[in-house]
């Protein structure tokens, strides 16, 4: 249970980073608080999708990432984002992800990001 909330707040602090450097990636809310909490329900659908939906696509993937080197993950990870985008849509959270190549730049940062704080917030093994 602790590594899913460290996780989540790992996810929710990389998409604020992107919310913030890119102004094509959108989230909205009448006060901090509801913002907050947008991006804390965002953050747990994008979890949900790069846990559920990422392992299927990338596999199917494989080939392509091969013979790209792995420089089709940034393709990946931007679908990825762009699926979320999609369904806080669909759940009316106030999120959004304007344009592919958009999506392509926000994963690469949500990726950095989300990697940087994993290695900063402890974790279940610690």
């Amino acid at each position: 249970m602790k590594n899913f909330v460290v996780k989540t707040i790992a996810n929710a602090g990389a998409l604020a980073v992107a919310v913030w450097l890119l102004d094509k990636i959108t989230l909205t809310g009448d006060s901090t608080g509801k913002e907050i909490w947008t991006l804390l329900l965002v953050a747990l659908v994008f979890g949900l999708v790069n846990s559920l939906v990422k392992p299927i696509v990338q596999l199917f993937s494989l080939p392509l990432l091969i013979l790209t080197l792995g420089l089709f993950t940034l393709v990946v990870n931007a679908l990825m984002l762009l699926l979320t985008s999609w369904l806080a849509d669909k759940l009316d959270l106030s999120f959004h992800v304007e344009g592919f190549w958009t999506a392509v730049v926000g994963g690469l940062i949500i990726s950095v990001v989300s990697w940087a704080l994993h290695v900063v917030l402890p974790d279940s093994k610690d």
